[in-house]
This record gives C-alpha cells, structure tokens and sequence, in this order.
C-alpha cells in the first residue's frame, strides 16, 4: 500500500518563520531574552499544515554546512557568498527549531558537503522507487525541478503557512516547461539568491522562451551557431562555459550516498511530554494551553485510559430565545459578544450573538430580529446591568447599526489586556485569554482564515463558539480587574480607557464628510501630472522603462547612466528614496523620478484610496480607530488612516480639501497642543532651564539654539541654528544617538555629539532623568506615563549591545509619549462632556495625535473655540503651562 512521505527543507522554512514575523521580533522575548518570532512562525507551520497531513514518514532536512563547503563552493568559490550575516537574534532559535521538530515526532537530518535540498532530493527518489507518495515543503523555488507525479512540491508564499503546489501540469501551465527543464533555465537565467550568474543579459522570460524552442541546454548550443546574428547570440557563445556551470550548480543531487532510509523516518505523532517541556521553557502560554486542553494525556503525561478531547471549563451553549430574555433581563451582569464577518466593523455583516453568566448559563443566536424583543433592548440599553465585553468601541458601533445604544459596558477585556501588557498584544480573544491560562479555540479554525473565511452551516458550532467566547469574558473579568489593581492601572481604565472608546465610538460613527466630486478632480488632475512626469522621465532616459520596477530603474541609473552604486539589495539595486535624494543632484532625471513616485502614492493611497471607502449612504468616511495597538498608548487610524493625510508636500496638502462639514454654514475648526511633548518633558524632569522657557512663553528651540551653540541670551537666532535646535530637542525626546543626530543634521558625528553634551550641562536635570529612568528600566523591566500607562522593556537587559540600546531609548522616550498621550485623551474625554452639558451641535471628527479636529454651525464657533481652549488647556496638570493653538475654515485645508 503506497505511503506518505513528508520532507521539509528546514533552513529555507526556519528563514521564512524568522521574517514572517519579524514585525513582532521586538515583542517575542522570554523573561530570559530568547527571541521567540521564528519559533512562534515554525511551530504554527507545523501545526496548520503537517499534523493535519498525517504522514507514514516525515523528515526536516538542514543544511550542516555552508554551501562553499559542498561541490558548489569548490565548482564556484562564490557561491551564495555575499549574502547578509544571518541575525543574532534567529541564530539563537536554531537549537530550539531542532528541538521543536523532534517534540512534534518529526526526524531531524544533516549530513557534512550536502545541502538540504541535496537530502530532499535524494530521499523523495528513494520514495518514489518504493511507489509512495512524497510531499515536499520549501521556501525555495529550487526544489520544483523534483516534481514528478509522484512527488508534489509545496511552496510558501506567504510566511509559513500558505502554500502553492506545483505538480508537472501546474508547472506546465505556468511556465511552459516540465521540471526538469527549471535547471536549465538556471542554468541561462543565473541565480541572484545564491551569487552565481547565468548568460548575460538573459532573464527568465527570454529562457522560457529558448526552452520551449530547444528543449534543453545541450540542444540550444547544439543550434546556437544557426541563430541569426544578435547580441542574445553574442552573449550565449561568450558565456557558454558559464552557463553549464550554472546548469551543475542548479542541479539537486539525487543520488547521494545517505546512511539513512524511509524506515529510519517513520512518523509516529507528536511526543507530548517533550512539547509541554518545550513550551513551558519558550514561554508559549496559548499553545501550551491549547496542548492540555485538547490532550489525551493525564497530568503525568502519561496516557489516559479513556482519552477525551477537552476544550477547557466550557458549560454547553443553548439557544437564545424571547423566553430566555426574559430571565437574562433580571441579572445584573452579562457577558455579551457579537461576530462579525470581517474586522472593519463598520460594513462588516453581524452573523451571531451570545449572552449569559456563569448563574443562568449561555445563550447564542444567529437571529438578530431578536433584538426588536424589548427584553434585550434593555439589556443592552440599560445603565442598570453590567456588560462584560471584547472591544466595547466595536459592540457600541455595532448596537448603534442595530438602532440601540449601548450602554451598562463595565469590563473591555481587549482595554484591560492591553493595559496590563502592550507586549505581543495582537488583540485576539483567545490569545489573550491564553495569557491568563485559559484555552478558547481561535476564530481561523472555526470560520477559516481571509477568502476562507465561511459561517459554519451547523448551528451547534456556531452558538458553542461564540457562547464559548462570552463565557471566558465574563469568566475572566475577575482575574482582570485584581491584575489590574495591582499594577495601579484601576484610574487608566475607569477614568480614561473606556470612557474614551465611547468617545472614539461616537466619532467613528459620525464620520467625515468627503466632497468626492473634488477628490476626483485632484486625481484627474495627478493623471496629467504623472503622465507628463512619465513623458520627460522617457526622454531623459532615451528609451520607455517600467518606472516602478526596481530592476529597471536600478538598470537604468546604475548600468546605463553609470550613476554611482550608493546600495545593494538582495535582488541587485536598491532604489530606495533615501538612495534617490542622494543622487538627485547628480542627475535631473532622478528629482523627475522622485516626483512621480510622490504623485503615483499620492494618487492611489488618498485619492483612489479615500474614494474606495467613501460610504454612498452618507458621502462620509468612517475611520476606525485602533486603541490598543501602539506600544505608547498613542490612537492609531485605519480604514482610511485620517492621521496620516500628507501635510510635507502642498499636493498632499491639497486632499484636505476635499474633507468638509457635514451641513451648509458649518466650519472644520480644529485645535492642537503646541510642543506638548517638551513640555511633558520640563515637567517630569523639572528642569529649571526649560520650565523657565515655557513659563515665560518663549520660543523654546530659539532657547536651545543660544544654549547649544553658546549665544548671549538675548542674541538672535538664525534659521539654521533654530533648525538645528530643533532637531536637538525632538531628538533627546526620542532618545537620538549622536550617529542618529548626525544623519539628520547631515554633519559630523563628532558635532553632533557636542551638540548632545552641550544641550546635557545646559539641561542638567533632563540628564539626570534620563539616567534614573533607565536604572528603573532596568530593575523593573517597564517604565510608566504620569497615568501609569506601563510600556514593558523585553529587551532592556539583553546581552546584544545594540538591542540593549534600543530598550534603553525605549526606556526614555516612552514616558514622554506615552504621557502626552494620556493627556489628550484625557481632553477628548472632557472636551466631549463640555460640550454635551453645553448643549452645543458640535461634533468631534478626527484626533490626529496632539490635534482635535470638529465641525460646528458658524455661529458657534467662538464659543467652540473658547470651550475646547479652555479644556485643553487645563485637561491635565503641570508644573508647566499646556498651550493650545487654535484654527477654522471651511474646509479641513483651509483651517490649517
């Protein structure tokens, strides 16, 4: 009977892993400072697609050496040199992955001069001999040449756990060609990931095309002298030599002599006990929760007799009915979830709610004509009963679709997780209940993931899971709130936290008025622009390229024009804009580019970007507003981003004016904290120099500049100097190294760290902070904002110097931040009372970091104006003033 055999190419997966979730390398540190991301990426691989395989065999195969250390390095000395150094923090996972993969029952193989690929090939011909079917699993396009019908190649394309598979018809379908005719196109093509080049001028579109001609490499030069006379001619008499080595180089050894066979790789699942000690030493909480939930060992890790699949404390889930409401309606605490079909919950379709306690039981429902029942409109409306929720924000928005207004939320799980740990927090219910040791089955395996995504049809299913998530709210709210006590966050929750996201809520609902006429008309606009750009760029370069092609541009400027080589990618030339502003005074063809790039972005992230999600009903957009994803406590925008409309440039300028009041005769009046970060920062550290500054209302960067460059005190202040000044005092801020400071200056470094020791004896007690906030970061781990917002340092005692660093200017420009970000929450929050006690027709739009930005009838403005003034400025106290700056117009541009 055929079997299935498994290989895996280990290193291309593990370098997969690392980077899939490199964006969280940061956050995946264990209390003993292993990194974790590549772990994390690799035990979810294994989990999503190997275990559901089920293999007879299975085997990760690694490479033992480098490869100038097999017959590639000695047939070309240059092979896969040049190739970054391979990250400290992934090489320290290395004997973890190789733990990881024997704790899942998998085998672990190497072998001194072959590579992994070298194994793979090898063994999957060995498995075909014996009639089994074989399945490969790599990262690395290499590996498709072994295709056969008996052995399919599965390829990542996304992080660990999307794959492709190529079969011979795939192959064929895509690329015209069999498997093993893929070495051959190496072979003319070169290969730029392992350094070692092909025929020049020869890319993969012109290969195929020979291929499918010729058939193979022998036969092509077989021919070669029969072609017509051109430089592709030229170039394959030239470099035949070259390509045949390329072809050796290309070729995966199949019949390497391996002192192990399929009997040898037997996969008999996974080892429990070597997991759970696995997990517990990495710190993974969720997958060891997850383990002992569903496992089918007792607590000594030995079998049990009658092996049951658990999922955790869960009472069964019953379905809501009108009778059900009219008992709920009694209790004075209820947990309440509501399911989505996708995150922007806005447009997103409701397909299931649940309810209940611990007392009365838990209640799920697909039917949402429910909440015409008056019984569960005064559980959601009533101040009376206590809801226990995940994302407050998203339920009110959610019940205001619905035509009610929610009202009783006394515990946000999502707002308390966040509070308690902004580390790793990516805002999943049941990861975060992983942190407090509880097992909830994550959404992607009930309702599948992206396109997948499908409502189960079984109602059972359905209700249970969602019953499930309100039972561990309301299970864990106890928990929560005594954690949250402990670290002296009770203020940031009750006070700031969730009354904001009512206030967030409310904004997000009423959304921004967008005239799209006038959005249209700047894209028509930016069409012209960039088709005259593209034009002059054509002309300048003698011939029509693909602009947005790095390859092509990189071509263009470096081969062609000879413009000097200032950085090299993986892939051959970097284009980068800090590469192209460096080289725009040598070329005008560069500044033209450079336009382009500005107006294309322009055009399709906020023109096209903006009219995509303009709602019809209402020709507004309604942003949301993430407040549980930075790690300073500071909002974010998505779904259009309102923070980020481009304010540098005056074309990016101009899309503000398409954002207008929502009636006839009203005004955009926006107000802004002026340099509320340096003022937080006199505050906290007290420094008399700078809070002498900001009492007397002077202009504090014309302060430093007198002070850093040695004036008298009342000398005056050129641009530069200011300029300068300026750049100093945002940088200490941000806790900027005098390396840091002189790429943003473009001076010497030596200057720039006399520009820092200067401002230091100037500023002595900004120094003296900074040194005892991070001896505090050091000994606590975290450091805190004037509300006690923590921000948790995983880093901040590595061994690695530059890591270290990093954490140690963490340490000190987090409270800053973090504290200037409380304060205009705390206005928002203020701002919002004064003006409904007011009884003002106002409405609050956008927070754009230390900026509020409203719509109000002209005749109260003044008033307006005067009220938000006023809060503002006395939102928070400081030892020094908070100044607040104040504008209107009619449209958004126009008031700023």
């Amino acid at each position: 009977m055929s079997k299935k055999i498994l290989l895996i190419d280990g290193n291309s997966l593990a370098f997969r892993a690392f980077y899939a979730m490199y964006q969280q390398l940061d956050r995946m540190v264990t209390p003993e400072g292993l990194h974790t991301n590549a772990l994390v990426a690799f035990n979810n691989f294994i989990e999503s697609i190997v275990l559901p395989m089920q293999p007879d065999m299975a085997l990760v195969a690694w490479d033992a050496r480098s490869g100038k250390e097999t017959f590639r390095g000695d047939l070309y000395p240059e092979y896969k040199s040049g190739r970054d150094k391979t990250p400290a923090e992934f090489k320290e996972q290395f004997p973890y992955l190789h733990e990881m993969v024997e704790a899942h029952g998998l085998h672990n193989y190497e072998q001194v001069g072959l590579e992994a690929d070298d194994i793979i090939g090898t063994l999957s011909r060995v498995g075909q001999a014996a009639g089994d079917q074989v399945i490969i699993i790599t990262g690395d396009a290499d590996l498709t040449q072994l295709v056969t019908d008996d052995i399919t190649v599965k390829l990542t394309k996304k992080g660990v756990t999307q794959v492709e598979v190529y079969t011979p018809d795939f192959i064929m379908e895509q690329y015209g060609i069999t498997p093993a005719q893929i070495i051959d196109k190496k072979a003319l093509t070169g290969d730029t990931s392992d350094n070692y080049p092909g025929v020049t001028k020869i890319g993969e579109k012109t290969a195929l095309k020979l291929l499918k001609q010729y058939h193979d490499l022998e036969n092509l030069y077989a021919h070669v002298d029969e072609m017509k006379p051109s430089k592709m001619k030229e170039h394959l008499i030239e470099d035949k030599d070259i390509a045949f080595r390329a072809q050796k180089l290309a070729t995966i050894i199949t019949d390497a002599k391996l002192p192990i066979g399929l009997t040898d790789i037997e996969y008999h699942g996974p080892k429990e006990k070597g997991l759970v000690s696995l997990f517990e030493k990495l710190h993974f909480k969720q997958a060891l929760n997850k383990l002992r939930a569903n496992s089918l060992f007792d607590d000594n890790g030995e079998a049990a007799e009658e092996a049951e699949t658990k999922q955790g404390n869960f009472t069964e889930v019953k379905e809501l009915t009108a009778d059900v409401l009219k008992q709920l309606v009694k209790e004075k605490s209820l947990a309440f979830h509501i399911d989505t079909t996708g995150p922007n919950y806005h447009t997103a379709d409701m397909f299931a709610f649940a309810l209940g306690n611990d007392k009365v039981g838990y209640y799920g429902s697909r039917d949402f004509t429910l909440f015409d029942n008056e019984d569960l409109r005064q559980i959601i409306e009533s101040e009376d009963i206590a809801l226990q929720l995940f994302n407050a924000k998203e339920h009110w928005v959610l019940c205001h679709r619905l035509g009610l207004n929610l009202a009783g939320a006394d515990f946000d799980f999502l707002l308390v997780a966040y509070l308690l740990d902004t580390v790793g927090n990516d805002n999943v219910l049941s990861t975060l209940a992983g942190r407090f040791g509880r097992y909830l089955a994550n959404d992607e395996e009930i309702y599948g993931k992206g396109a997948k995504f499908a409502i189960p049809e079984d109602d059972k299913v359905l209700i249970d899971h969602i019953g499930h998530k309100a039972q561990t709210i309301f299970d864990l709210r106890d928990q929560a709130f005594a954690d949250l006590d402990e670290h002296e966050q009770g203020h940031l929750y009750n006070d700031i936290e969730l009354p904001l996201s009512f206030v967030l809520a409310k904004m997000e609902a009423q959304g921004f008025t967008v005239k799209e006429d006038r959005l249209a008309k700047m894209g028509q606009e930016m069409d012209e622009q960039i088709a005259n750009l593209k034009t002059e760029i054509y002309q300048m370069a003698g011939e029509e390229f693909n602009i947005n092609s790095t390859k092509q541009l990189g071509t263009l400027l470096f081969d062609k024009m000879g413009l000097p080589v200032i950085k090299k990618t993986k892939t051959g030339y970097s284009t980068a804009v800090e590469v192209l502003e460096k080289l725009a005074p040598q070329a005008p063809i560069v500044e033209h580019i450079l336009a382009y790039r500005q107006l294309a972005k322009l055009k399709s992230t906020y023109v096209d970007g903006l009219l995509a999600v303009v709602d019809p009903a209402d020709h507004k957009v309604h942003t949301r507003f993430l407040q549980t994803l930075t790690q300073t406590g500071r909002l974010s925008s998505v779904d259009p981003n309102l923070q980020n409309i481009p304010m540098r440039t005056e074309a990016g300028r101009k899309i503000r004016h398409a954002f207008v009041p929502a009636h006839e005769g009203w005004e955009i009046f926006g107000a802004d904290y002026s340099q509320i970060e340096l003022r937080v920062l006199a505050s906290i550290t007290g420094d008399p120099a700078m809070e002498h500054a900001f009492v007397e209302d002077e202009d504090i960067h014309a302060e430093t500049a007198r002070k850093v460059f040695g004036l008298p005190d009342d000398a005056p202040v050129d641009a530069e100097q200011r300029r300068t000044a300026k750049a100093v005092n945002f940088g200490i801020v941000y806790g900027i190294s005098d390396y840091g400071l002189s790429k943003n200056l473009n001076i010497p470094r030596k200057d720039a760290k006399n520009f820092i020791e200067t401002y230091f004896k100037e500023f002595p007690r900004i120094h003296q902070w900074m040194g005892q906030i991070k001896e505090q970061a050091h000994k606590d781990g975290y450091v805190e904002t004037i509300e006690h917002r923590r921000r948790y340092l995983p880093d901040i005692n590595a061994k690695n110097f530059n890591t270290r660093s990093f954490a140690e200017r963490t340490a000190m420009n987090s409270p800053i931040q973090g504290s200037a970000a409380d304060i205009i929450k705390i206005a928002m929050i203020k701002v919002s009372r004064a003006i409904e006690e007011k009884g003002m027709q106002a409405n609050m739009l956008v927070q754009v970091h230390d900026e509020l930005v409203f719509e109000c009838p002209k005749e109260e403005l003044e008033e307006l104006r005067e009220t938000v003034t006023k809060v503002m400025d006395s939102a928070v106290k400081l030892a020094i003033p908070l100044k607040v700056e104040s504008h209107a117009g009619p449209t958004w541009y126009e008031a700023k």
